[in-house]
C-alpha cells in the first residue's frame, strides 16, 4: 500500500544513536548543512542542550558533557565542523577492539573451596603457632563451611571442614570439634526454594 507522504521506519535513513530519536539525528543534518562554522558552533550547542535534557541519568557521570560532544561526533559520522568545547574521541579510537583480558589460567584442586583457600591452606602450613594462625584458622574453616553451604557439595557438616582442613594443610592443622564452634550460616529464601524444587 503506497499513500503519499506516508512512511515506514524500515524506509527511513537509520539512526546511529537510537537512543537520540529521529528528530535530533535531523537536527544534526541540518548543522552540517549551515555554511558558517560560528553558525554550524552556536547550533551545535543547542542541540548539545537538547540532548542533555533528553538524557538526564548521564549526569551522574563525572565526564558527562564529554560524553554528549562525542554522540554528537558520532551522530554526525565524525563531519561536523565545529570549534568542540571538549576533545573528542576519533572514529579510529572508536572502531579499536579492547585487549583480551588474561584470565588466570591456574588447576584448582578442589573446585568449590576454589583458588583462594588453596592459598589459605599453603598460608596455614607455613605459619607458625600463635593467635595469628588461631585467627586465620577460624576463618579459613568458616569459609570452608559456607562454600560446602553454598555448592551443596558432600554435605555441610563440621566433621568434613576438619577433615578437609587437615588434609588439605597437610595434618598441620586439627580442628579441635568439641571447643571450635563455627558461625551460623544464614539461608537466604532464594537458597531455601533451590533446595525445595530439588527435593
Amino acid at each position: 500500500m503506497n499513500v503519499k507522504g506516508l512512511d515506514y521506519n524500515t524506509e527511513r535513513k537509520k539512526l546511529t544513536i537510537s537512543e537520540y530519536g529521529r528528530h535530533i539525528h535531523k537536527m544534526v543534518d541540518y548543522c552540517k548543512s549551515l555554511p558558517t562554522k560560528e553558525e554550524r558552533t552556536a547550533c551545535a550547542h543547542n542541540i548539545v542542550s537538547v540532548m542533555d535534557v533528553m538524557n538526564p541519568y548521564l549526569r551522574q557521570t563525572a565526564d558527562y558533557k564529554q560524553k554528549l560532544w562525542n554522540h554528537l561526533a558520532i551522530i554526525s559520522n565524525f563531519e561536523l565542523d565545529i570549534d568542540y568545547p571538549f576533545p573528542v574521541t576519533k572514529r579510529e579510537d572508536f572502531m579499536k577492539r579492547p585487549s583480551p583480558l588474561k584470565y588466570p589460567m591456574q588447576n584448582i584442586v578442589v573446585r568449590h573451596y576454589g583458588h583462594l583457600l588453596e592459598d589459605l591452606f599453603n598460608i596455614l602450613k607455613k605459619m607458625p603457632d600463635g593467635e595469628e594462625r588461631d585467627a586465620l584458622v577460624e576463618r579459613t574453616a568458616n569459609q570452608m563451611k559456607r562454600s560446602l553451604h553454598t555448592w551443596n557439595f558432600g554435605g555441610n557438616d563440621d566433621e568434613k571442614v576438619a577433615n578437609d582442613l587437615a588434609r588439605f594443610t597437610d595434618g598441620k592443622i586439627q580442628l579441635d570439634l568439641n571447643n571450635f564452634r563455627f558461625e551460623k550460616i544464614v539461608t537466604s529464601p532464594q537458597q531455601k526454594q533451590k533446595k525445595s524444587r530439588k527435593k
